[in-house]
């Protein structure tokens, strides 16, 4: 009986530590596969509080709320069924599907360039209204535009543990899905009340609590300035990064391999060789991603201007009638 209870409590040990094993590796997976995300999050992140702005600054914080419940539906409800299904049945589909999310990255950075070097600043920030339907009108267009951020993120995090048994696969997804949500609209709620927390600061007796809560007033735009930067920089990084590495799988490897090659041309560089690695790769992702980006955009320009000058000229013709 002992010997029994004996073998019985050592089966249970064993699979503790196979369980606590799983779960480390689950959670190595997901921050990595969140990690590979970077990009999309910053962009998310960045764009989210242009939402709010012209609103109630009591409906802030609840308007960020609802939010984000639609992204974390977005991602579990509608995303994740699909990414699944298609990683079981047809997992070159979700290589090609990410490429097409990659391009739409690069395009999305480039665009971004482009109104910055042409002073068009027309599309930089969602159209907010202001009245009675406002609250609604914000939070059915922020998870609208959700969904494509946050399809992209899953796909990328799908990618990186595509590997996995389909069971553990859903579970880092499921992870992925709520720390990115909570990350994101956490960010985003503490920059939207950046202001109010330093007005806050600012009208308190103390010197020091005044010029900190000046400091966070003068800070947000230079804060948001700069998550737009960052963002713009990463969705090109990363864009051009999926790229690559799925025309690597899909069978086209010169890209891949010119990189590669470059990376190690200064890997034996004493005591900085990694870091140069990293930077050469992530210099030749970016622009990749930048060329294919400006291409798309070229093509969308000329698409739009045509489209333009033919809505003229029809109003022309109309006026030359009357």
């Amino acid at each position: 009986m002992a010997a029994g209870l004996a073998g019985l409590l050592d089966d249970i040990a064993a699979l503790a530590k196979l369980a606590a094993a799983s779960v480390d590796d689950v959670g190595a997976a997901a921050g990595r596969a969140s990690a590979k995300a970077a990009g999309v999050v910053v962009d998310d992140t960045a764009v989210t509080p242009a939402y709010v702005q012209g609103l109630a600054a009591e409906r802030e914080l609840p308007i960020i709320k609802r939010i984000a419940i639609g992204s974390l539906r977005n991602k579990l409800l509608l995303i994740l069924p699909a990414a699944l299904v298609l990683s079981a049945i047809a997992p070159t589909l979700v290589e090609i599907i990410l490429m097409f999310g990659g391009a739409y990255l690069c395009f999305e950075g480039a665009e971004k360039i482009y109104h910055r070097l042409t002073h068009d600043h027309s599309h930089d920030v969602p159209v907010v209204m202001v009245g009675p339907d406002a609250e609604e009108e914000t939070v059915a267009g922020a998870i609208r535009t959700d969904l494509i951020l946050s399809a992209e993120i899953m796909v990328i995090a799908l990618k990186e543990v595509i590997d996995e048994g389909l069971l553990t696969r859903a579970v880092i997804l499921v992870i992925v899905a709520i720390l990115i949500t909570v990350i994101v609209y956490g960010v985003v709620a503490l920059i939207v009340k950046m202001d109010d927390i330093g007005l806050a600061l600012a009208q308190r007796e103390s010197e020091s609590a005044q010029r900190v809560g000046r400091s966070l007033v003068m800070g947000m735009p230079k804060l948001l300035a700069a998550l737009t930067v960052v963002g713009t920089a990463a969705m090109v990084w990363v864009g051009g990064h999926i790229l690559l590495v799925g025309a690597e799988e899909l069978g086209w490897h010169a890209p891949a391999d010119f990189v590669h090659d470059l990376a190690h041309s200064v890997e034996d560089v004493a005591g900085i060789g990694g870091l140069l690695a990293w930077l050469v790769s992530t210099a030749a992702s970016a622009a990749v991603g930048l060329a294919v980006g400006a291409i798309v955009v070229a093509v969308v320009v000329r698409f739009r201007r045509e489209d333009h000058g033919e809505d003229h000229g029809d109003a022309d013709v109309a006026h030359a009638g009357h």
